[in-house]
């Protein structure tokens, strides 16, 4: 009978050993459901978590719980024919054990709902993380690189479609590698180079700007104020957060910045994605500094974080909607105390 893990796997812990724990979590008569907040890492973790499980278990479904909107997110589904469902088509009773990549269940309200048998992730650990398999790799770029190690070490050998998904995962999530990552990053990505599709690659890549995405730039060069070498932006209402991080990145482009924050209202929730490129400072951290004691999650890696705040929570502090731009702004500057 296997029991919850409250912790990952000890480091020492080999993929061999944990392949097999994987294989002993789920079997034939099992319908796995794999959750994710659908970007390129989640779900090329997904796709090829359900290749680890083909013919062990009866079905795989993943679902997603955002809306896609990316062109290049759209652009990587259409292109590799990824088959999932948002969750809004899940029906419960038919899935019997449950799994979430990365991500853990505190990220998002949806997932906390499931009483999970499989994590696997590559942001901190939270300690209300448990699982019957519980695998977290803090300072791994990519959970896509986890899923790479598992294939390895299970002889997996992944088809085209599956490598292209995990080798642009690893891009996409280690920013080609400038964000924080590790050798086994990078020998996943040299690993998968053999068998991915460079041309889908590009193709996606190219697939970057919509028109209504030109819109949102200029809005977000109106609004853009620079703190020495903080930009900031404030977006107000935004109909997918994505767009929050494109901007982000975009503004760390600027030969004079060393900090981007955007923010935007989302689903009743201020959102502020954060991005950083100094040699000293630390995202991740610095977001649970300043948002962390606002109701809501705040956290992510050295180069690049997010925080989630109920609009509640803030607004008698701000004196309303129209104070947030000012309470970001505020915020921006202790980013660096």
């Amino acid at each position: 009978m296997n029991s919850l893990m409250g912790h990952p796997f000890p480091k020492s812990t080999p993929s061999t050993e944990k392949c097999k724990r994987l294989r002993e979590l789920v079997s034939p008569e099992d319908t796995l459901g794999i959750m994710i907040d659908a970007d390129p890492d989640a779900m090329a973790s997904a796709l090829a978590l359900k290749r680890f499980f083909w013919r062990k278990a009866r079905k795989v479904f993943i679902f997603h719980i955002n809306e896609i909107q990316r062109a290049d997110n759209l652009a990587l589904i259409r292109l590799l024919k990824i088959d999932q469902q948002h969750i809004r088509h899940l029906d419960p009773g038919k899935i019997t054990k449950w799994a979430v990549v990365d991500s853990q269940p505190e990220h998002h309200e949806p997932f906390k709902k499931h009483q999970f048998d499989i994590i696997i992730d590559h942001h901190p650990m939270l300690p209300s993380s448990k699982a019957y398999f519980v695998d977290v790799k803090e300072g791994y770029g990519a959970t896509s690189t986890i899923l790479t190690e598992y294939l390895r070490a299970a002889k997996i050998r992944p088809s085209p479609r599956l490598a292209t998904a995990l080798f642009y995962g690893i891009k996409t999530d280690t920013d080609n590698f400038v964000r924080e990552s590790l050798p086994n990053d990078i020998n996943a990505f040299r690993y998968l180079y053999r068998f991915a599709n460079m041309n889908i690659i590009k193709k996606i890549e190219f697939s970057e700007i919509t028109r209504s995405m030109l819109d949102s730039y200029r809005k977000a060069m109106e609004h853009l104020t620079v703190l020495r070498d903080i930009a900031v932006v404030h977006m107000g209402e935004v109909k997918n957060p994505d767009i929050l991080v494109i901007i982000a990145d975009f503004f760390m482009r600027l030969a004079e910045i060393y900090w981007s924050v955007v923010s935007g209202i989302y689903d009743e929730k201020l959102i502020v994605i954060l991005r950083n490129a100094g040699f000293r400072d630390d995202a991740g951290k610095a977001a649970r500094k300043v948002f962390g004691g606002l109701g809501g999650s705040a956290g992510g890696h050295r180069a690049a974080a997010r925080a989630e705040i109920p609009l509640k929570s803030i607004l008698k502090a701000t004196n309303g909607p129209d104070g947030l731009e000012e309470f970001v702004l505020r915020s921006a500057k202790d980013l660096k105390k």
